[in-house]
């Protein structure tokens, strides 16, 4: 199968999912890591955290809030911090 071809059954399963006709093959969890309590952890400010995650100090402010959820690598790098 070629990867044209699993991306279109991905987007055929996701289209019968929100109508409803299917359920999910597989369905993936990541924990919300609580990033102010991380950053308080390494007793750093907003602006050092951000220059260490290498985002900026809204990015932050938006994970603290729960507005955003952080994604890709900062999730593994904020998962191994956190607990």
């Amino acid at each position: 199968m070629s990867i044209f071809d699993e991306l279109q059954s991905s987007l055929q399963e996701a289209v019968e999912i929100k109508q409803a006709k299917a359920q999910a093959s597989r369905i993936t969890h990541h924990e919300v890591v609580d990033v102010k309590a991380i950053r308080a952890k390494l007793h750093v400010s907003q602006a050092e955290f951000a220059e260490a995650m290498g985002t900026s100090v809204d990015t932050i402010k938006s994970w603290e809030t729960k507005r955003r959820n952080p994604a890709g690598l900062a999730t593994k790098v904020l998962a191994h911090h956190s607990g």
